[in-house]
């Protein structure tokens, strides 16, 4: 096999990331989240963005859940990143379905394609000695392994998994050794004798292998999932730029991890030391750490202070947010929701966002700000029969063809040009002007300015829910 075999970057991007709740949520999760002190990029981009340098790179695959398409696409185009494909997923199965899907879909292209997974939401603090562990991996993807990279612990962390080698790592190692075993999460005392033994590295969930030999171990051990990752995609419906799996067939698949169904099985398995600086940023607490602070120890962002304060994270999205003369708390504020905790109950805050979820709360989902393929809306208040939202439209965009049955909508145009259908009728408004839409009546709303439309909405009705939409035509296919 020649040493030049192309390299495919295969994303994952699942995962609700509610471990950094009320930031991350269900409907815009932590891998689209820019919560970086020194860019504009989210965690998305900024993992594409350091593959650039990687040698005979190809276009990446992407995998994303269905209902985050138009937001990975749009964090892609803004960094001008054209995928192979957007696959996706109806609904999670764990990263084995995953790593399939993009194993087989690969193949597709008519060559056997060295595979990288990485997951969207993690930050390598040294790209170059990430890049230069990446070249040594693909020797022994060549040589037909399945390539995970470890991580040396530093601490006793029970938020990762762990990988244990067939002998100990040395202290200057950059070569590869036999996987022995893999270790879920440990409880703490379990983790403070694991990094005692060199043997033992934290599992980064990156992986390389060459598309053929993932395919054979998979069909070894889970012929299963092969076969249904493989109907799936056949019977996939292109969807403008995204390639929609069955769901027929998909939901037949078990949810598994790939470590689960694959590593902790084959024969072929490699550890790989990655010392650039690793953290999967799984929780409040990781994000301290990772995060540049002020001279008192605190990570500041947003419209936030400190006052005689010491290691806290404060973090403001819409309001001023002081702390003072507080410690070693997490304070995150949304305009819908304010975390107040210790910042050694990070890892609680999962538990909190199913307790949330218990209660039949919807904050453990949706923020206030709503990402459209058009652009975006948010919501500024609201009562039992009445709603008012700021709505921002990208320039040519165009909301679909729509109508509300139970409720009536004011548009008032605060900046941009805006052509509003409704019902058989056509204006075009400027800023200040403004239109009634009735209930029961066709309407749409489209920016035709050269910049972004903004405009309040004010709803009225028995019933201002959005699943109060029945859609005629959409340029994006929705339903």
């Amino acid at each position: 096999m020649a040493d030049n075999l192309k390299l495919i970057p295969i994303i994952l991007c699942g995962g609700s990331g509610s471990r950094l709740w009320p930031l991350s949520r269900q409907s815009f999760p932590k891998q689209y989240l820019n919560v970086h002190p020194n860019n504009n990029y989210s965690f998305l981009q900024i993992t594409l963005k350091r593959i650039m340098q990687i040698t005979d790179l190809e276009n990446p695959i992407i995998i994303c859940n269905d209902e985050h398409r138009f937001i990975a696409a749009e964090q892609l185009r803004q960094i001008g990143v054209d995928a192979n494909s957007i696959i996706l997923e109806p609904f999670g199965r764990n990263t084995c379905p995953a790593v399939t899907l993009a194993a087989l879909k690969s193949q597709e292209y008519g060559k056997d394609y060295i595979l990288l997974i990485l997951p969207s939401d993690h930050l390598i603090k040294d790209e170059k000695i990430f890049l230069e562990t990446i070249e040594k991996a693909k020797h022994y993807a060549l040589s037909n392994k399945l390539v995970t990279f470890g991580v040396s612990p530093d601490s006793p962390e029970t938020g990762y998994g762990y990988i244990k080698s067939i002998r100990p790592f040395l202290e200057d190692q950059e070569d590869g050794i036999e996987i022995e075993k893999f270790i879920e999460k440990p409880n703490l005392s379990t983790a403070k004798k694991l990094i005692k033994d060199r043997s033992y590295n934290w599992n980064s969930g990156i992986y390389m292998f060459k598309a053929s030999s993932v395919i054979a171990e998979i069909k070894k051990y889970n012929p299963d999932i092969l076969n249904i990752c493989k109907k799936s995609l056949q019977a996939k419906k292109i969807d403008l730029c995204f390639e929609r799996l069955d769901k027929n067939s998909f939901k037949k698949c078990p949810n598994i991890s790939f470590d689960n169904s694959v590593m902790e099985k084959t024969d072929l398995g490699m550890v790989l030391p990655l010392k650039a600086g690793w953290s999967d940023i799984g929780g409040w607490k990781a994000f301290w750490e990772n995060s540049p602070k002020n001279l008192n120890g605190n990570v500041i962002l947003g419209d936030s202070l400190e006052i005689e304060s010491k290691d806290n994270i404060i973090i403001s999205n819409s309001r001023l947010t002081i702390g003072l003369g507080i410690k070693d708390l997490i304070v995150i504020e949304t305009s819908d929701a304010v975390l107040v905790a210790n910042k050694d109950k990070s890892e609680k805050v999962r538990d909190l966002v199913n307790y949330l979820e218990r209660k039949g709360r919807n904050e453990n989902k949706q923020h206030s700000l709503v990402y459209r393929p058009w652009g975006n809306y948010i919501s500024i208040e609201n009562g039992s029969k009445w709603k008012v939202k700021k709505i921002e439209v990208k320039q040519g965009e165009s909301l679909s063809l729509q109508m509300h049955y139970q409720r009536a909508e004011h548009w008032i145009v605060v900046t941009g040009t805006a052509e509003v259908q409704i019902g058989e009728k056509k204006l075009i408004l400027k800023e200040n002007q403004s239109c009634f839409v009735p209930k029961e009546t066709q309407h749409r709303l489209s920016n035709i300015g050269k910049d972004s439309l903004v405009i309040i909405e004010v709803q009225s009705g028995s019933y201002l829910e959005e699943d109060d939409i029945v859609r005629f035509e959409d340029k994006y296919g929705r339903r």
